[in-house]
């Protein structure tokens, strides 16, 4: 399995070490990589892709874990995406989500992978759409991705799920309130976990508040109540994705959202790879030291100082364009 070609055969027919590999090369985002995520796309599009976001302490780990049994319970194939957040300083990440779902790696019907978010802001790594798509490719009925659990930003993943479920808790208060801001937008389904708390009722009446100003569209987001620990409201959950997932291909709106839904993709990939382009060549020129020292200095102010940055990299690119024959 030397090449892009030879991985793409062994995944689609089954080979576990073939899926690892390949997530491999795509979280190196190395020439294999790209050419086999180009390879794998064609056969994508099956599983069902759901997203779980939410802020962090709300159990979203418990939860994934508990949804990713119960699908197993209805016989369906589980792929778990779960994005860790990673140290701005060492970029290394505890990746703790293999140990909260230990029981799950030894089922041959479910692939865990975890990833470092690499200090991505929208809740998801980079990579992260396209390890979805190998483990779609693959043949898994579901696939489950995990956000890192930074709060109210972690909207890209709505770009890369069909379904996004967003988790509170009880006791939340402000933060409930402030995911009017982002989050609430992009939930197709909203869970209070750790349910047997108190104040788990006033949860479900803060965001059914905030959903009855909110604009929906055809689909109203259901509130749901579970304790993940114990699996009360997995069931409910389950019925509810698949009540979603439904609506999703028998809309018909579905064939607009489908092209919404890319569209969100291919901008949020493109945002990612331009970001990572113009830091290395800035880095590079050395123009972000000069600009760094200056504006330390109080000899300029910041937003001059990104307007002449995003200006100087504008100039080095068009140069490089002009020269390549």
């Amino acid at each position: 399995m030397d090449t892009a070609a030879e991985l793409v055969d062994a995944l689609v027919e089954g080979n576990r070490r073939a899926l690892a590999r390949a997530i491999t090369h795509v979280e190196a985002d190395s020439a294999i990589g790209r050419e086999v995520l180009r390879l794998i796309y064609p056969r994508t599009g099956r599983a069902q892709t759901i997203g779980i976001t939410g802020s962090a302490g709300a159990g979203k780990s418990t939860l994934v874990g508990a949804l990713a049994r119960a699908e197993r319970e209805r016989g369906r194939t589980i792929g778990i995406v779960a994005v860790d957040p990673s140290s701005p300083f060492s970029h290394g990440a505890i990746l703790g989500d293999r140990i909260r779902m230990q029981d799950l790696t030894s089922d041959p019907g479910v692939f865990l992978r975890s990833m470092a978010s690499r200090g991505n802001l929208g809740g998801l790594s980079e990579t992260a759409t396209g390890v979805v798509d190998l483990m779609d490719a693959f043949g898994h009925d579901i696939v489950l991705i995990e956000t890192v659990g930074a709060g109210q930003d972690e909207v890209e993943v709505a770009t890369t799920a069909q379904t996004t479920v967003l988790v509170a808790n009880p006791g939340a208060g402000d933060e409930v309130q402030s995911m009017k801001a982002g989050l609430m937008e992009i939930a197709q389904i909203m869970v209070v976990n750790k349910a047997d708390l108190a104040g788990a009722d006033t949860a479900v009446a803060q965001l059914r508040a905030l959903l009855a100003i909110a604009n929906v569209g055809a689909w109203s987001p259901p509130i749901l109540k579970t304790i993940a620990k114990t699996n009360e409201g997995i069931s409910e959950l389950v019925d509810a994705i698949d009540e979603h997932q439904a609506h999703t291909r028998s809309d018909e709106h579905a064939a607009a959202e489908r092209e919404r839904h890319v569209r969100g993709q291919i901008i949020a990939l493109a945002r990612a790879a331009l970001h990572r382009e113009a830091l290395e060549a800035a880095e590079t020129t050395g123009a972000l030291d000069t600009l760094v020292e200056e504006v330390a200095s109080r000899q300029r102010d910041p937003r001059s100082a990104a307007l002449e940055l995003l200006d100087s990299l504008q100039a080095t690119w068009a140069a490089s364009r002009s020269s390549t024959p």
